[in-house]
């Protein structure tokens, strides 16, 4: 076999993959919540909204400053609805096994060997930057 095969192999076991499975259903779930996409909707018009003022020669400061205060207030909305809380739960258990395969893989790209290739948490995906993985 190939080395695309098994690339492509390995795509799909990730996406027969438990947590990958959970993160799309709880997607699917956050993105049938009406009152959720609502509040996603009015963060991106509030944020739209900052950005036309803050681009104005002669912006208004306090209408920049109540546009900050009502988008950090959507934002904690958005936060604390229960469909985003796990959704980024969700989100946080796949990035967990994504983030090691795609750490094998490329250092066994780079020549380590597989069986002791890992994710280090500190990891910052730069590896001229890297003290070593383990």
């Amino acid at each position: 076999m190939d080395v695309i095969t098994l690339a492509r192999e390995l795509g799909r076991a990730i996406q027969k993959e438990e947590s990958y499975l959970h993160l799309h259903d709880v997607q699917a779930t956050a993105d049938a919540d009406a009152e959720l996409q609502d509040l996603i909707g009015q963060f991106n018009l509030k944020r739209l909204a900052i950005n036309e003022e803050a681009g104005k020669k002669e912006r208004d400061q306090d209408k920049l400053t109540t546009l900050n205060k009502e988008m950090r207030e959507v934002y904690s909305k958005i936060m604390s609805n229960e469909n985003m809380i796990a959704y980024n739960e969700a989100k946080q258990e796949y990035d967990k096994v994504a983030n090691r395969v795609l750490a094998i893989v490329q250092q066994s790209i780079d020549g380590t060997d597989p069986e002791v290739a890992d994710y280090a948490e500190n990891c910052t995906g730069s590896c001229s930057t890297c003290g070593g993985c383990g």
